[in-house]
């Protein structure tokens, strides 16, 4: 009797007129890609909304309609290269970080710095939706105050620098381990206070969404420096 060898372990046996086969990589590329697809509308929402651009603006900056824009957020319209190049063109960030394309090969976690109003971001989640955070440098010349409002609740941990921050009527400068939180909806801007750069966390959630702190020191007791 023959003896099945090398046989993948991912292989699935299907009996077929009685003669069983295997098929290597159950896996539907199909549904990989069609899973990819769904997730670029919330991506360009949420893109959209970080950079603080109207529709009306970046129809202006594409060339593509209004209309158009809506639906690929909202996922009425696939997404295609033609419309994509222009908008990834006008965020100035690379095309497979609008679909969300894998590295191939390598499964080391590649950072992507870019420059966002002269600011460089480096995106640490690579999920769509949920908790989303990048590390921003800031460079002393960012330290003209622009005022804006997005949906969402932020968080700000200054890692090096000085940041200053306006939340409404509040003006402060935070310093290296101080952590600022707030609404979005209310108006706001940070930046450098033009002494040194800063380095922040910036940790963005859901309206709505507080940070949750599980373990706190008890009362009297001291945390290991």
């Amino acid at each position: 009797m023959e003896r099945a060898t090398d046989v993948p372990e991912s292989a699935t046996f299907v009996a077929e007129t009685g003669k069983p086969r295997f098929h290597e990589g159950v896996d539907d590329p199909s549904a990989r890609i069609a899973a990819a697809l769904d997730e670029v509308g919330p991506r360009l929402k949420r893109l959209r909304s970080m950079r603080s651009v109207s529709l009306v603006d970046l129809a202006d900056r594409t060339g593509i309609s209004k209309s158009t824009l809506s639906r690929l957020e909202t996922g009425q319209r696939k997404p295609s290269l033609q419309l994509l190049l222009p908008l990834a063109q006008a965020y100035g960030v690379p095309l497979d970080e609008l679909v969300g394309a894998p590295e191939v090969g390598d499964p080391r976690v590649h950072l992507k710095p870019h420059q966002v109003n002269g600011r460089t971001v480096i995106p640490l989640t690579r999920q769509p939706g949920g908790v989303q955070v990048w590390k921003i440098v800031i460079p002393t010349t960012k330290n003209k105050v622009e005022m804006k409002t997005h949906e969402g609740y932020e968080w700000l941990y200054v890692i090096s620098g000085r940041l200053r921050i306006v939340i409404g009527e509040h003006d402060i400068v935070l310093g290296p381990g101080e952590v600022a939180e707030f609404d979005t909806r209310v108006p706001h801007w940070f930046g450098s206070n033009g002494e040194v750069p800063a380095e922040v966390l910036s940790v963005l959630g859901k309206q709505g969404e507080r940070m949750h702190v599980r373990a706190r020191p008890k009362a009297g007791e001291r945390q290991s420096s």
